[in-house]
């Protein structure tokens, strides 16, 4: 397949997933890198990371429900969304790439290393957890991720130091550009949370055998410091990269400094 330069627009594309349209998009070229966004998280997220990745081919997509793709007729579990994943390197014709998961994608970017070893070269995992057993957020900040109104546009600059944390303290106008939007249709909402629900990736960390890198900031109120040492730990080749003073969007806040980190292990 021809993917699109650095500099040229994105193709977006439609991919079938147990007849669910799928909207996927491709930026650049070079080693194909699968990107998971979190929980709400639409293909325009990675916009502010895109320009640091030359020389990967990204190729992300709307999760089921949330932006343009199409909403299942029931919730889908962490095994299907990873599933998922490989549906969308078949449709572009790639054995296997990169993967890298942020927040509630880290938890589908564990699984598909998991459950589809073959088809991950090297994992990224950013602001996420292990799931069940893991230490939990503070309280304030998981209520505002959760809460309809915190992403009404003027609510969520209100809210985003204590939300995400980090420079989002200080700069809480940063948010404005990260196209963060809770989905509209509240059953898609739940229907996506449910992924969660029972899931944990602790009794099989230690099979994830793909070189991995783990980068967390230590200002974090929504996955805690402490559940990115313990997959560190757990992980046979897996290393920490802690950013200080980093929040939960570090990767898109801080974009200039984290991508450098992620790329050089890439390569």
């Amino acid at each position: 397949m021809t993917a699109a330069t650095s500099a040229s627009p994105a193709r977006d594309v439609q991919v079938s997933f147990r007849g669910l349209r799928i909207h996927a998009q491709v930026h650049g070229e070079g080693e194909p890198l699968l990107l998971y966004s979190g929980i709400w998280g639409e293909v325009r997220l990675w916009d502010l990371l895109l320009p640091h990745l030359t020389g990967f081919q990204t190729i992300a997509f709307d999760p089921p429900g949330i932006g343009r793709s199409q909403r299942p007729p029931y919730p889908l579990s962490m095994w299907s969304l990873a599933q998922m994943g490989t549906a969308v390197l078949d449709a572009f014709g790639i054995e296997s790439a990169h993967v890298l998961g942020a927040s509630f994608g880290g938890a589908v970017a564990q699984q598909m290393a998991f459950s589809h070893a073959r088809r991950v070269r090297r994992l990224v995992l950013v602001s996420t957890s292990f799931g069940g057993f893991a230490m939990p957020g503070d309280p304030q900040a998981l209520w505002h991720f959760i809460h309809p109104r915190s992403y009404h546009p003027e609510r969520l600059e209100q809210v985003a130091g204590e939300m995400f944390g980090g420079r989002l303290r200080t700069e809480p106008e940063l948010v404005r550009a990260m196209h963060i939007r809770r989905p509209t249709d509240t059953l898609a909402a739940l229907y996506r949370m449910a992924g969660l629900i029972g899931w944990t990736s602790l009794p099989w960390l230690w099979a994830i055998g793909q070189p991995t890198l783990i980068v967390a900031g230590d200002d974090d109120p929504v996955t805690p410091l402490v559940n990115h040492w313990i997959m560190a730990m757990m992980m046979p080749r897996a290393r920490l990269h802690t950013i200080a003073g980093g929040g939960h969007l570090a990767l898109l806040d801080s974009a200039a400094q984290v991508a450098p980190v992620i790329t050089s292990f890439l390569r």
